[in-house]
């Protein structure tokens, strides 16, 4: 097995071990339900726009909560410093944690799938936009997920790295107000760096190769400030 295998199986044990990751597969699951429901008996369409804005919502305030363990409790225990003297590297325990945090949201989005097959079985539903919805929000959380682990590797208190990577990613998805008040080049500027407004074309049936850019871009430079905090240690 290479080191990156046991790294990600360490920690996709660790991740689902632990009674939180149930607890927010459970809430999410939950949350998400209550929305298609609602959603299908007020409006009586086959559409999946309001479920997809209320999964990433959901994943905004969730996803903090399942990265703010990966390093700042490893660096608590003590137990990093023992990781990073063994001859793994540290992109591949970034990328391992990574990994492990994206397999948690996977497994909270699967369940979801049901929904365009109900909308399917009792009506016509347009496909690109449940298509591009589900890639945005997977676009989205792995963006979420590497800024959280990279503010877990700053800290070893797991409540301020949480707290961190909630200011931060709430900033970011409703930044684009701003440009509303603020004169140019700000004003395009803010709306560029919104997450709000780089979701929406996917949420709404449009896949735009400068969002995606824009997603993965942002998803490696925090995983390369995750690698370089670790370097520092």
């Amino acid at each position: 097995m290479t080191a990156f295998g046991y790294l990600f199986g360490k920690e996709l044990r660790g991740v689902f071990l632990q009674p939180i990751a149930w607890v927010l597969l459970a809430v999410f699951l939950l949350v998400m339900g209550y929305t298609f429901a609602t959603g299908l008996a007020l409006t009586k369409t086959a559409a999946l726009s309001r479920v997809v804005f209320q999964a990433a919502t959901l994943l905004l305030l969730l996803i903090p909560l399942v990265t703010m363990r990966l390093l700042a409790e490893e660096r608590r225990h003590g137990t990093l410093e023992m990781l990073l003297a063994t001859p793994v590297r540290e992109p591949q325990i970034v990328l391992a944690k990574f990994a492990a945090s994206m397999t948690l949201v996977v497994a909270m989005l699967a369940p979801t799938v049901v929904y365009p097959l109900v909308l399917a079985f009792f009506g016509q539903p347009e496909w690109g936009p449940i298509y591009s919805g589900y890639v945005g929000l997977l676009l989205l959380a792995s963006l979420l997920s590497a800024m959280g682990l990279a503010l877990s590797a700053l800290t070893s208190n797991q409540v301020v790295a949480a707290t961190l990577a909630l200011g931060l990613s709430l900033l970011l998805w409703m930044i684009d107000t701003l440009s509303a008040v603020l004169p140019a080049p700000w004003d395009e500027l803010f709306l560029h760096v919104s997450l709000l407004a780089r979701f929406t074309p996917f949420a709404t049936g449009a896949m735009y190769l400068s969002d995606a850019g824009f997603f993965i871009s942002g998803t490696l430079f925090a995983l390369f400030c995750a690698v370089r905090a670790l370097a520092r240690d």
